[in-house]
């Protein structure tokens, strides 16, 4: 019925450029689209044709309306589309969250003496950018090798500014200490030029400025600064000599490959600097639409910053709106951007290289999915589950000294985690450290959520498995809060414990191997695992991902409650009255030392107000 009124419903949009948006039973936005004319773009999601790919029916399924914003020309309906998908995040929209995946390095040369940073986010502060990174272990490999071999200052500009005499750096020689001047600035200003043509991978420039500077530094017979340069060839040599592509074009470009399976994207793309291949990232994406309007929509969002755009674009497949791209990419980098799709010679051999990148890593995927899988059937025959827990729950108890118990739960997907849906209960019922009482307090909560009107939320579906961490007394109080909500046949359990075997229990030549111990309910013994097993492997990570989370969230709601003021417990006092308060007093200490006339006058309080303040400091 809705789908008929909808499709009815098309005579009436209007045939200009504009993007559409379209919404689900709850008002939310499902998918944001642009078009140069809307009528025809939004009529083709209702042609046979496209219902033979079922991501697109499985979104139209769920489309229950469909709204129009009209724009001047198609350029800005682009632009509408990327803030748009930016602001709301649809959940069939290319999202990339490129500002907290990948990390860049920043050289800050706004300052006189400039010093290297690595960030997650890129302003246009005049400042440059090189990345991004799909490693940050990688990017700090890179920046820690620059600090070492060209002896760039790592220090903030308040220690550079204050500091009288060279700091342990210097004594190891991995700066050359500018704060005090036992380097000249235009000197260090050349060392942070290398560093620039070394971040740009322009490594002939640099080879040629290092090898130059050495032989000044020999002929005028300081040797020792000669042997660093040489030192220095040798390790950039090196490093460059890890890039197995090569090519005799040396320009800048980006190369973009696709493997399209029918199910999923895969993107891969290759960043090609001075002819050599610096990195590759990969993006597995749902296309709920055609495969060129995810690509469109893809380099759109991925090419926000205008210092990441290089000066080519090598596409796969033509784009109906590459002019458009083009011109876009060209204003945010401020130079002419090419989008081409090459035909034959060395820019075929990249794209198809890309290609077969992207084929690659699907096939990787596909071999990790099936991997996982494996270890999960063979968890449930091992522990005789009544279902394959592919989705797992893990939950673990923190406190401090006996006080302000905290209960965590992380959430496994498939043998992955989804932080999305970690939780964290802080114990209100329970007084002291008991974790048996904390533990059946936050899983009956838990439960409530499962069972009550929640129950529709992703982030409250009842697991498959609950892993707890401890021995057979939390596992107890485990299965209490599971029997209290008539879930302990729906839901399955089992505890991870650390080796301590009970005289009760029998040693075997296993056990001896394993140093964890897997409890089940209404089992006297553990079941027990190969030390390096797939199996035990995930179990531990979940066990120990748990932990990890219940001590960073005690640790912050410890951290929070030190920063409290005790202005914040007194009844009537909000933030803009705190903030009022110390802005006339100056500190807690002053307004201690008040008088309630004081208070109240200054404040412009009541004195019943006053007094309630003074008697809380």
């Amino acid at each position: 019925m809705i789908f008929t009124e909808l499709k009815n419903s098309l005579s009436h949009f209007p045939q200009t450029p504009g993007v559409y948006l379209m919404k689900g039973q709850k008002d939310e936005i499902l998918y944001i689209g642009k078009a140069s004319q809307l009528r025809s773009r939004v009529r083709s999601y209702f042609s046979k044709e496209v219902y033979s790919r079922y991501q697109i029916a499985f979104l139209m399924n769920k489309v229950k309306k469909i709204e129009t914003i009209v724009t001047d020309n198609v350029k800005e309906a682009l632009l509408l589309e990327n803030t748009l998908i930016k602001k709301h995040r649809p959940r069939y929209n290319v999202d990339l969250k490129d500002d907290k995946s990948y990390v860049s390095i920043k050289m800050d040369t706004q300052h006189s003496v400039p010093r290297l940073y690595v960030t997650r986010r890129i302003r246009q502060d005049g400042n440059l950018y090189f990345g991004p990174y799909t490693s940050a272990a990688t990017c700090r490999e890179i920046v820690d090798f620059i600090e070492t071999h060209f002896r760039l200052r790592n220090c903030s500009d308040h220690d550079y500014r204050n500091r009288v005499r060279p700091c342990i750096q210097y004594q190891i020689k991995r700066c050359d200490a500018p704060c005090v001047g036992l380097i000249k600035v235009e000197d260090y200003q050349k060392i942070a030029e290398q560093v620039r043509l070394f971040l740009m991978g322009k490594h002939h420039q640099l080879k040629k400025q290092l090898f130059e500077q050495m032989k000044l530094a020999a002929s005028q017979q300081n040797f020792e600064e000669a042997a660093r340069y040489r030192d220095l060839l040798k390790k950039i040599e090196k490093t460059f000599e890890k890039q197995k592509v090569q090519r005799h074009d040396k320009s800048n470009r980006d190369v973009l490959g696709f493997y399209w399976d029918h199910e999923q994207l895969i993107l891969s793309l290759m960043r090609v600097r001075e002819g050599v291949l610096q990195s590759t990232q990969n993006f597995s994406l749902k296309a709920y639409t055609s495969i060129q309007e995810t690509i469109s929509s893809f380099i759109a969002q991925y090419y926000e910053e205008a210092n990441l755009i290089p000066k080519e674009l090598l596409l796969p497949m033509p784009l109906e709106d590459s002019n458009l791209l083009e011109d876009l990419l060209g204003e945010r980098s401020q130079k002419k951007v090419s989008v081409l799709l090459p035909q034959r010679g060395e820019k075929k051999a990249l794209l198809n290289l890309a290609n077969k990148n992207a084929q690659n890593y699907f096939e990787q995927n596909l071999q990790k999915q099936k991997s996982t899988l494996s270890t999960l059937e063979n968890l449930q025959k091992k522990l005789n589950l009544n279902r394959v827990p592919k989705r797992l729950e893990c939950y673990d108890i923190s406190n401090f000294q006996g006080k302000d118990s905290v209960a965590s739960m992380v959430t496994f997907i498939d043998g992955k985690t989804v932080k999305k849906f970690y939780r964290s209960f802080h114990i209100k019922q329970v007084k002291g450290a008991n974790d048996f009482a904390s533990l059946y307090e936050a899983l009956s909560r838990r439960l409530n959520k499962a069972s009550s009107e929640l129950k529709k939320s992703q982030a409250w579906q009842p697991p498959d498995l609950i892993v707890i961490d401890g021995g057979k007394g939390q596992l107890n109080a485990a299965m209490q809060a599971l029997k209290d909500r008539e879930m302990d046949e729906k839901i399955d359990l089992i505890s991870l414990a650390k080796s301590r075997l009970l005289d009760s229990e029998i040693r075997t030549d296993e056990t001896k191997r394993s140093q964890e111990r897997v409890f089940l309910f209404g089992r006297m013994n553990p079941v027990i695992f190969r030390e390096n097993s797939a199996e035990l492997k995930l179990l531990t990570h979940v066990r120990d991902e748990a932990h990890r989370f219940a001590i960073q969230t005690h640790r912050r709601h410890r951290q929070k409650q030190s920063l409290e003021s005790p202005l914040e417990k007194i009844p009537g006092i909000g933030k803009a009255r705190q903030r009022k308060l110390l802005e006339k007093f100056g500190s807690l200490k002053k307004l201690r030392q008040a008088s309630v006339d004081e208070i109240s006058k200054t404040a412009k309080i009541s004195k019943k107000l006053a007094q309630l303040i003074l008697d809380a400091l």
